[in-house]
């Protein structure tokens, strides 16, 4: 993010990093409005600008295509993204979840401020500790706030890989000055050890995340996106 935009830049070469791209929209779109946050998951990177959340395909890094699909998010300053769904601290708004398990068509994001507490959201990050999932939010003024998002008793179906959150306000920890910002804890997800084979774990000694190559072995049929529904004929990437 910077003034002129949304820049994707190459670090293949960490030495002699390179701008690859430039975020545009197609004619008749609307442009990103000064895009702060950016988080990448798979094929698309989700932004956060002065309007709200924005997605970008970036299946081809350096053809990067703006989609029309936006939410609507005018205090929106941090953006976490696990799944399927996308978590925004929103300021005033408190925190919203946004299903994004189809990014060209994404979800009515569900507001969550318990009930006016969390009110000035300036930071989210997720994780999970044994068998629940939580939100940990920066909430500027009234501190450090923790969102129970899933459990047995909130939701039965806590073990899927994608359950729909249920969030619950459980602590509250208030700092001496507003809480402003959170460190990221150790992911949790799939990812390949040192002989290229898949793991569950990513903090297992070795391993280390998927190159692009080896995701896009995953979706990419003859340079295009491949779909099931598309059988033998892989139609092409929008």
């Amino acid at each position: 993010s910077c003034d002129k935009g949304l820049l994707i830049v190459s670090i293949n070469d960490p030495l002699h990093p390179e701008v690859v791209a430039e975020v545009v929209p197609e004619k008749g779109d609307l442009p990103l409005d000064f895009p702060t946050v950016v988080a990448v998951q798979f094929r698309y990177a989700f932004v956060l600008d002065r309007k709200g959340m924005r997605v970008i395909d970036i299946t081809f890094p350096n053809r990067p295509k703006l989609l029309k699909t936006m939410v609507d998010l005018p205090d929106a300053r941090d953006l976490y993204v696990a799944r399927g769904y996308a978590y925004v601290a929103a300021g005033r708004q408190g925190l919203a979840i946004i299903d994004i398990e189809h990014p060209e068509k994404l979800g009515v994001p569900k507001m969550f401020n318990a009930g006016g507490q969390v009110n000035d959201a300036y930071s989210v990050r997720i994780g999970s500790t044994n068998a629940s999932l939580f939100a940990y939010i920066a909430d500027g003024k009234n501190g450090l706030r923790v969102i129970q998002l899933t459990s047995p008793v909130t939701q039965p179906n806590y073990y899927g890989f994608n359950p729909e959150p249920m969030p619950e306000l459980i602590a509250t920890y208030p700092t001496h000055k507003s809480a402003f910002a959170l460190s990221k804890g150790l992911d949790r997800d799939r990812a390949v050890d040192e002989s290229g084979n898949q793991v569950s774990v990513f903090g297992r000694l070795g391993s280390r995340p998927f190159t692009l190559e080896e995701q896009q072995r995953m979706y990419l049929r003859n340079g295009r996106v491949y779909r099931v529904s598309d059988k033998s004929t892989p139609t092409p990437t929008r």
